[in-house]
């Protein structure tokens, strides 16, 4: 099946008013049965399939600006969580363009390193204490594995310990195999590794206890929507340290969100090593190990110890993405990205919680997690979480005009978008307490979305 046929893009200001209540999807919907039989899921990216998002949605966007995003049909919205956070300043955002275009007129990729590979390096390891050697790629998962690969060859052992109340940390085998979605990952893989809760030091120690002399690694997000207990984050390094444990810090959401140091900076704590993605190239696909000399060294050649395969990949340095990056750092440093990013994300809050009181909506829907990175809770009738009025809550809002699997705002959000944004959450709150009082089913149009991790279809 051929779709060269509806692979036209509509100009900046051609959208249909964003206030809208019905948005014509008919390009969307004659596309989507192609890219199901040509792609497993109909994307490529599981947290942006069609199971994600309630029917009435946007099928694919053609091209996005700042924090405006145009779809297949010509419809315009205000779009949250960016590129599952990966777009921190802003779609097609200039100077970072400029800088990835920039590297691309002088080539790609080469036979040799690129002096740019040096020159990152260093801005990096300026911006996150604690951290002696860095290496790059292009995915989140590629280094979170090469971390957990370098953590058993420096210690010599084979288990992980993540921490099971965080969603994810990797495409590969060791983290897969310990979700719902396991088919095809060897059931001998799936028990290396265990699961530990946040904020609490007893079940981690429990868990080392139980596993004496085994554990390589302790795999965590140093915060995600909940804020770590006092002392926590030092009692589980200082725990890794006791029992000859790695402790290893994903920062892929965290990192350049909660401080240009990362949530490690922001709590103060250094990890043995850590994990950068996302923000660090707003869109341009790159990743970064980062940590202590003695342990990424055997990913080197200044040791006599079994050499380490850690990260060689063909595109991981490839000069637009790394160009992109080190524009984006020197951006972070003048233009108070983080600082924007919490200001506009405690406004939105304190504006969404205003709606939640007056629709008497408090314990049925909340926003969680810090202002730099707010997530919404979706409860039904019985203040149980809900995969059907968390539907009908984005249904209502795509409606109006705004895309909003989270409520993670970018550096683009101004101050008029957070209030139309207020706007159309109000509207849409008012329908959720309808659903409250007469049933869901009478206002939601199709099926809820489904976790992704799940068994089965």
């Amino acid at each position: 099946m051929k779709s060269d046929t509806l692979s036209t893009t509509p100009e900046i200001g051609s959208g249909r008013h964003m206030g809208e209540k019905r948005n014509d999807y008919s390009r969307s919907r004659a596309l989507q049965p192609c890219a199901h039989e040509l792609i497993p899921g109909g994307a490529h990216t599981y947290a942006k399939a069609d199971d994600q998002f309630p029917i009435e949605a946007p099928g694919f966007i053609v091209r996005g600006k700042g924090c405006h995003v145009w779809d297949l049909d010509g419809n315009e919205f205000i779009e949250y969580g960016m590129g599952l956070r990966a777009v921190t300043l802003g779609h097609a955002f200039a100077p970072v363009v400029e800088a990835a275009y920039g590297q691309m007129q002088l080539g790609t990729n080469f036979s040799r390193p690129a002096k740019l590979e040096v020159d990152l390096a260093e801005a990096f390891l300026d911006v996150i204490d604690g951290a002696e050697m860095v290496k790059f790629a292009k995915n989140g998962s590629d280094v979170t594995t090469a971390a957990v690969k370098l953590s058993r060859a420096f210690t010599g052992r084979d288990m992980v310990a993540i921490c099971g109340d965080q969603p994810f940390f990797s495409t590969d085998d060791w983290f897969i195999g310990s979700t719902e979605m396991k088919a095809g990952i060897p059931r001998a893989i799936s028990q290396l590794t265990v699961k530990f809760s946040y904020n609490d030091i007893q079940n981690l120690i429990d868990l080392f206890d139980q596993y004496a002399g085994k554990i390589a690694c302790v795999v965590m997000e140093p915060e995600a929507t909940t804020p770590p207990a006092p002392g926590y984050l030092m009692q589980v390094k200082e725990l890794c340290e006791a029992r000859g444990a790695v402790l290893i810090f994903d920062e892929m959401i965290t990192g350049f969100r909660w401080h240009l140091g990362g949530a490690q900076k922001f709590h103060g704590v250094v990890p043995h090593l850590s994990t950068f993605g996302k923000a660090l190239g707003n869109g341009f696909a790159i990743s970064a190990l980062a940590g202590k000399r003695e342990i990424m060294r055997l990913g080197g050649m200044d040791h006599d110890q079994p050499r380490v395969f850690l990260l060689s990949t063909t595109h991981g340095a490839e000069t637009h993405a790394l160009g992109a990056a080190l524009a984006i750092i020197d951006i972070y440093r003048v233009r108070r990205v983080v600082e924007v990013l919490w200001q506009q994300g405690e406004r939105l809050r304190s504006l969404v919680n205003r709606s939640i009181a007056e629709n008497r909506l408090e314990g049925y829907v909340e926003v969680i997690g810090r202002p730099c990175n707010l997530v919404f809770a979706t409860r039904d009738e019985n203040r149980e979480p809900s995969q059907a009025f968390r539907t009908l809550f984005m249904q209502e809002m795509i409606r109006r005009g705004v895309i909003a699997p989270s409520f993670v705002v970018s550096f683009s959000h101004t101050e008029a978008d957070i209030d139309r944004t207020a706007d159309v959450i109000h509207d849409a709150l008012v329908i959720y307490r309808k659903a409250l009082d007469e049933g869901v089913e009478k206002v939601l149009i199709g099926r809820p979305v489904k976790p992704v991790n799940r068994e089965r279809n």
